[in-house]
């Protein structure tokens, strides 16, 4: 048996105990991961040096550079979400549905733990800290596997999470950490001891993942994300939005990286909004530039088209989008109606910007990530995508050959919860 075996079925063992915590344990652990975390700043940011100093003379690009830093700014970031997700409803237990079948026998829908979950992100050492938190906090426990530009900062992370958690009761085995594509490829075929791959990549990432494991999939593709100003777009508003959606934070899946324009707006606001995206130093590729569609720029770059109809932009996002975010900028309500139905993605949104598409903006807490599948859980997954549920009947001497002989019927009484 290799070493990663022997970790996921204490792992698993694990995952049984965390299902039956109770929200006040989690929360004081929480309080803990947190609390430890600051007080251990120093030795975090000393590790990301390490990592950042490494990565630049590797020649790492500019964007994955900034996603790569781990600064005060991501500390307060990381311990204010820990604070939000202390303050929700703890999901695990809750009834989903209850149903009278016959009189004493009863039946419940609740919610559950996963159990254990594998998670592959990419070099943002935040989403370590977010992962971690939520796994613990929906009762599950979890496999971590960062890029390997933040090999150093994610094992710090990573021990300062696990020997916090662990002081507060929680289970041991319940945080592991991955440091090499080997540990994932093996991870890939623990079937019996895993419930759960998460994957947060590109769309060949994604697949490569599902194509090598019969674990369940729940795929975190690119961030191939639209903004659309239509032709009742208000001036001001469209112009706001699609900087913010472009600039605010350019290195994450849910800035905007094409931008369409109705035709009507090409001589008019389209200029401005140009001119705007210029200024913060944008590189715009107008569509008789532009070879691929479906690229994820990730970086001050945008590419722009002019559509002549809300139907040839729905057209195009659907076709070249990742299933992300899409937005429509308009004052017309049927319009944006129309669009947020027929746009498949996992978020579309009017009059905001597409950076809005977050677990924490959303009030999850954090997130593990960004589900562009449609089972199980779709969009900004926090606390809710990392549940499933059972049903639970209690009976008293009920059995099936009284219902199938006809003596007694099914009463099938829907109750409130």
């Amino acid at each position: 048996m290799s070493e990663l075996e022997n970790k996921a079925i204490i792992s698993k063992q694990a995952s049984f105990a965390t299902a039956l915590l109770d929200d006040k344990t989690k929360n004081a652990a929480l309080e803990s991961v947190r609390l430890a975390l600051i007080s251990n700043k120093e030795r975090i940011f000393e590790a990301n040096s390490a990592d950042l100093a490494r990565s630049e003379s590797e020649g790492l690009d500019g964007p994955l550079l900034k996603r790569l830093r781990f600064d005060e700014n991501k500390l307060s970031d990381v311990t204010s979400g820990i604070q939000s997700l202390m303050s929700l409803e703890d999901p695990v237990g809750k009834i989903k549905l209850h149903t009278t079948l016959d009189d004493d026998l009863e039946l419940f829908r609740v919610t559950c733990p996963i159990g254990v979950i594998g998670v592959i992100f990419e070099s943002r050492p935040d989403a370590l800290v977010q992962i971690a938190t939520l796994c613990l906090k929906s009762g599950n426990a979890v496999f971590l596997k960062g890029g390997r530009e933040a090999s150093e900062t994610n094992r710090v992370l990573y021990e300062i999470i696990r020997d916090a958690s662990y002081s507060s009761g929680i289970p041991e085995g319940w945080i592991n950490l991955l440091t090499s594509r080997d540990e994932v490829n093996a991870m890939l075929g623990l079937s019996d001891y895993i419930d759960l791959i998460i994957p947060r990549g590109s769309n060949a990432f994604v697949q490569h993942i599902m194509k090598n494991t019969t674990i369940p999939v729940m795929g975190h593709a690119d961030g191939v994300c639209h903004t659309y100003v239509d032709e009742f777009a208000d001036e001001t508003k469209a112009i706001k939005i699609v900087v913010d959606a472009k600039t605010q934070y350019v290195s994450v899946c849910n800035a905007t990286e094409t931008v369409l324009v109705h035709e009507s707006l090409k001589d008019t606001l389209l200029p401005k909004i140009l001119n705007a995206l210029e200024d913060k130093g944008v590189t715009v590729h107008m569509e008789d530039e532009v070879t691929d569609w479906h690229h994820e720029y990730l970086d001050y770059e945008v590419s722009v088209k002019i559509v002549r109809s809300v139907d040839e932009a729905i057209d195009h996002i659907n076709r070249y989008g990742s299933g992300h975010t899409d937005a429509i900028i308009t004052e017309n309500f049927d319009r944006s109606e129309y669009y947020m139905s027929k746009v498949d993605s996992g978020s579309v949104l009017l009059n905001c910007s597409t950076r809005f598409a977050d677990g924490f903006r959303y009030g999850f807490g954090a997130e593990v990530g960004i589900s562009t599948s449609k089972l199980h859980a779709r969009g900004p997954v926090g606390l809710e995508g990392l549940v499933s549920y059972k049903y639970k009947l209690y009976g008293n001497g009920h059995i099936v050959a009284d219902y199938a002989s006809g003596e007694k019927k099914f009463k099938h009484i829907r109750r409130d919860i």
